[in-house]
């Protein structure tokens, strides 16, 4: 398939909240591995990361996931 990414291609989430900067850099594949890294960050108590900030970085994961899928689609379908 020519649209196909390759492996090991990284994708990156970045939000920034006051002083804190959070980046996750993945691997195509690996989306639920950055969301059990969302959910893990939401429950430490030690840092300023909430449900708010989660729901900010999975949408992006989300708008990631559009973007490869879009690439599958037939020209007219997209």
């Amino acid at each position: 398939m020519k649209n196909k990414k390759s492996a090991g291609e990284m994708k990156t989430l970045s939000l920034v909240k006051g002083r804190d900067h959070f980046c996750f850099r993945y691997e195509i594949g690996q989306e639920s591995k950055v969301l059990d890294a969302l959910l893990d960050m939401v429950n430490r108590r030690d840092m300023a990361f909430d449900w708010f900030d989660a729901a900010v970085l999975s949408h992006q994961l989300g708008q990631h996931l559009a973007k490869e899928l879009k690439a599958y689609l037939p020209k007219k379908a997209a």
